[in-house]
């Protein structure tokens, strides 16, 4: 195995209201939250995490949460400081700051571009005011809009916008209408994804009336990829379309079986140890209370798991598979330390089965294999 780019994500783990469609690991926050100790702590869990990656160079960083706008900017920029301090962040690092817009205010983000922020995701979800509300989102479509706009008036132009379709009552032009509204907003990245219920959440629970079948949504989704290509959105993930030259970074490195480090309540990290040829994955308490108390200490792991041979091809294969331009075959072996042959025959059966393309060297998902992902991943699971 050779070291693949190492990325840090961080997660900042409150929010104002927990969304019923929510599985993410994200608190409502009572009372005033407890910012300087957070960071305390991030900074202390960094630090017994960092004996992993040693040297390494950071490609990207990643707030993500809950909502980290919640955390005001100079926060952020203690951490960012404490980090470059005891990480070397590559030149033209990517660091991505998720935001919500009902937590914008006027003014936060010239502090957070100032702080090294240089990538902003907006939660917008839809620009529908009766859909927003039947997701439990805080904010209007005026708020959203309205947030956008501060944002580029500070000078960011790295911004993605995340929306979901196939949500109660939505129709397929509204659908159309939401990407209307955020083609206006000229946005570098959108992600573009259909609403799943997710076990644990409120609407698994209650399923809301009108959530359009898998027909219907297919629809949807069909529509408006084409509507997404025509207005220059290049779609290189299930989920993800960019401009020329304005793919996210960070999550390309997750698709590609890159390293992360990952540090906050929750977080999950994958490192490619080389000196052992193993691959381990480590995950911190979820509950911020028990996390706080325990970071930078070993008692804030919730779990180490080192990958054996055997899991990397289905691991590899469900993040890889998302992306449009596949994989070479010579990566595989890199990131797995596997020989090609050890996927040959489930290759044969998706090719057989007109979900893989395969050249020699590469290969890609085709469109009926991106539809049915998931049965093309369950080929590469170790019996």
């Amino acid at each position: 195995m050779s070291t693949p780019p190492l990325s840090l994500y961080v997660h900042l783990p409150w929010c104002v209201r927990k969304c019923p469609y929510c599985d993410f690991n994200s608190h409502e926050g009572r009372g005033p939250l407890p910012f300087q100790a957070y960071v305390d702590a991030l900074i202390a869990d960094l630090e017994h995490d960092l004996p992993l990656v040693w040297g390494r160079p950071v490609h990207s960083v990643f707030f993500g949460g809950g909502t980290p706008s919640l955390f005001p900017p100079e926060f952020v920029d203690r951490f960012l400081q404490a980090a470059a301090a005891r990480l070397r962040l590559a030149p033209g690092c990517e660091i991505t700051l998720e935001t919500n817009p009902g937590t914008a205010e006027h003014g936060r983000f010239e502090l957070y571009r100032a702080a090294g922020v240089n990538r902003l995701s907006f939660g917008i979800q839809s620009f529908d005011d009766d859909c927003l509300r039947r997701l439990g989102r805080i904010h209007d479509s005026a708020e959203a809009e309205a947030a956008v706009k501060l944002a580029q008036d500070a000078g960011f132009d790295n911004l993605n916008l995340d929306l979901m379709y196939a949500l109660p009552g939505q129709s397929l032009a509204m659908a159309e209408r939401d990407l209307e509204r955020a083609f206006a907003l000229q946005p570098a990245h959108i992600s573009h994804y259909q609403l799943t219920l997710e076990p644990n959440t409120v609407f698994a629970a209650r399923p809301p009336q009108g959530i359009p079948d898998e027909d219907g949504a297919w629809d949807i989704q069909e529509h408006c990829q084409a509507l997404l290509a025509a207005q220059g959105y290049a779609q290189y993930e299930v989920s993800a379309y960019a401009r020329e030259g304005r793919r996210c970074a960070h999550n390309l490195n997750y698709w590609r079986y890159g390293d992360y480090l990952g540090i906050g309540a929750g977080a999950h990290g994958k490192i490619t140890l080389g000196a052992e040829q193993a691959i381990l994955r480590r995950w911190k308490h979820k509950h911020p209370t028990q996390y706080l108390a325990a970071a930078g200490s070993a008692a804030a792991i919730g779990g180490d798991d080192r990958i054996g041979p055997e899991r990397r091809p289905f691991e590899y294969m469900l993040n890889l598979l998302r992306l449009v331009e596949g994989f070479a075959l010579s990566d595989f072996e890199a990131r797995t330390g596997l020989p090609r042959a050890a996927i040959a025959t489930q290759l044969a059966q998706a090719a057989d089965a007109g979900w893989l393309e395969c050249d020699g060297e590469r290969v890609r998902p085709t469109e009926l294999g991106r539809r049915f992902t998931n049965d093309v991943v369950a080929l590469f699971l170790a019996e």
